[in-house]
């Protein structure tokens, strides 16, 4: 060689960038670091802002329904969307739909906390839902695409499902010390730090993935967001306007119509969101099953515990935290044992274990009152975890295992779909039971001191509505009713969590009994389990 360009002997030649494995997995190490991410902060968000919920009532004046909708606004979205979210990845392409979803989360975590009353607030969990609901699924492509291997993909995945399990057992550790020290609107700005890095990340590390052809389902998409929306307003307004309400009975009545019809169109079309014969399968159909009433217990439950731990037992929202990290804290060891006795024993008994723990650990909390100290019902939150952390895994196992390989993406979504709209009708369907109980027990206290019926039914209403601080002045205005309005509250809220805890114990209790006669015959061990 010769010439300005010419390379001296001796010299070594340099070395040509070629893509290798090393350089290969550092991408995919990167892409799944930003899709755990993302998922982390998504459940994180389901249980961290509970333990802000007081704080939030005592600023806005609300009452049981009022902070029912703060939870149920973002988990309802995000179950009504998340069967479709898949559809929007394939059409516009997966690394786009992702990174649009991080923002819109974002967007509507700034919005919720720059909320000055509770329509804005439920507006930005609106958003943040809507968010959730597009990046889970457009991950999950994401992942398929970044690990052609499958055994690295299902590794991949598993890191996903964990990254989950992590945000949903920290929430409740993350969002206490959050609220004591910065003040409710904090775990909402502590998103867009997080979401940022994700989007900044996600735009060098993550694939891109061209958009797919396919067909869209906008009657089943309509249908769902209208029939879940319908059942979810009806159950937490009818205990506050009454069953005989009519925006109640339209709403149920509407709810009554259009799930039956969602259910008939997905049967029929040719490109359904989700195929209902997916649950032709035993196996299946018990899978879930369980995640469902699991996910109504967990969900539920600590929904209502959250606020007597704090406005009845008087722990600070740090405390309350702590006291869930001892459920929470048992659901990440809980997943491995759940895949290990998968793998050797089947479903079977991993789910039916799970949910019997579940009820257990409700049945037993629902037994304490407003004195109760820690020793006593502390013993009950780690076998909640435990019960929680074995049914969650083995549903999602057995599901994913069962299905079609062209239908996996589905069935992880339709997974996803049940265990957030298992913890929004939770907390509607226990939300019932308690303001029933509430209100019957509230009238009861304020005619004993010499309220008349009229005054104390108003008074219970109020309460219900706008919270016991909101209603003092209607209480004052009473005859002997001044100043008890909170007093009256905390007990009729204790008189109430008990029946509903009760309640979801029942629930889950039902869901086993069902699971057992499903699975009488299937032992066999799950492969890859």
């Amino acid at each position: 060689m010769t010439g300005a360009h010419a390379r001296p002997r001796g010299t070594p030649r340099p070395e040509v960038a070629v893509p290798g494995p090393r350089r290969t997995r550092t991408r995919q190490r990167r892409a799944l670091a930003v899709v755990a991410g993302a998922v982390f902060m998504a459940m994180l968000d389901n249980l961290a802002l509970n333990n802000a919920l007081p704080h939030i009532g005592a600023e806005m004046g609300l009452g049981i329904s009022g902070l029912q909708w703060v939870v149920a606004g973002y988990t309802l979205v995000f179950a009504a969307f998340l069967l479709s979210g898949s559809v929007l990845g394939d059409r516009f392409g997966q690394r786009r739909v992702f990174l649009a979803g991080v923002l819109a989360f974002c967007a509507g975590s700034a919005a919720g906390a720059l909320a000055p009353g509770w329509a804005w607030l439920l507006a930005g969990r609106l958003v943040q839902g809507a968010g959730a609901a597009a990046l889970m699924p457009a991950g999950m492509g994401l992942l398929r695409h970044a690990f052609p291997d499958g055994t690295r993909r299902t590794r991949a995945m598993g890191v996903r499902g964990g990254a989950g399990g992590l945000g949903v057992a920290l929430g409740p550790t993350i969002g206490g010390p959050l609220v004591d020290a910065l003040g409710w609107r904090s775990v909402l700005w502590i998103n867009l730090p997080v979401g940022a890095a994700m989007v900044l990340l996600g735009l060098r590390a993550l694939p891109r993935v061209p958009p797919a052809p396919t067909r869209w389902d906008p009657a089943g998409q309509v249908l769902a967001v209208v029939g879940l929306g319908s059942l979810v307003y009806g159950l937490v307004q009818a205990p506050v306007d009454g069953w005989t309400a009519p925006g109640v009975l339209a709403a149920l009545a509407t709810a009554a119509v259009a799930l039956p019809a969602f259910v008939v169109t997905e049967w029929r079309t040719a490109a359904p969101m989700l195929d209902v014969w997916l649950l032709r399968d035993r196996v299946t159909a018990a899978a879930c099953l369980a995640l469902f009433a699991a996910s109504l217990g967990l969900f539920g439950g600590v929904f209502f515990l959250t606020l007597y731990l704090q406005d009845v037992l008087g722990w600070s929202a740090a405390g309350a935290g702590a006291v869930f990290l001892t459920a929470s804290g048992v659901i990440v060891p809980a997943a491995p044992a759940a895949g290990l006795l998968c793998a050797r024993r089947g479903a079977r008994l991993p789910l039916l274990g799970g949910l019997a723990l579940c009820a257990v650990a409700l049945a037993g909390l629902s037994r304490y009152g407003r004195g109760a100290a820690y020793a006593g019902y502390g013993w009950l939150l780690p076998v909640l975890g435990a019960g929680v952390g074995l049914t969650f895994v083995t549903a999602v196992i057995a599901a994913v295992q069962r299905a079609p390989a062209e239908r996996t993406a589905m069935t992880s979504a339709l997974m996803d779909t049940l265990r957030e709209l298992g913890g929004v009708i939770g907390v509607a369907v226990l939300g019932v039971v308690l303001a029933a109980r509430m209100r019957s027990a509230l009238v009861t206290y304020a005619t004993a001191e010499g309220v008349p019926q009229p005054a104390a039914r108003d008074l219970a209403a109020s309460v219900l509505r706008h919270g016991p601080a909101a209603s003092l002045g209607q209480a004052a205005a009473a005859p002997g009713a001044a100043g008890q309005a909170p007093v009256w509250a905390e007990r009729a809220f204790v008189d109430g969590l008990g029946p509903a805890l009760l309640c979801g114990a029942g629930c889950i209790a039902a869901a086993a009994l069902v699971v057992a006669v499903l699975l009488r015959r299937d032992r066999a061990p799950l492969p890859g389990g």
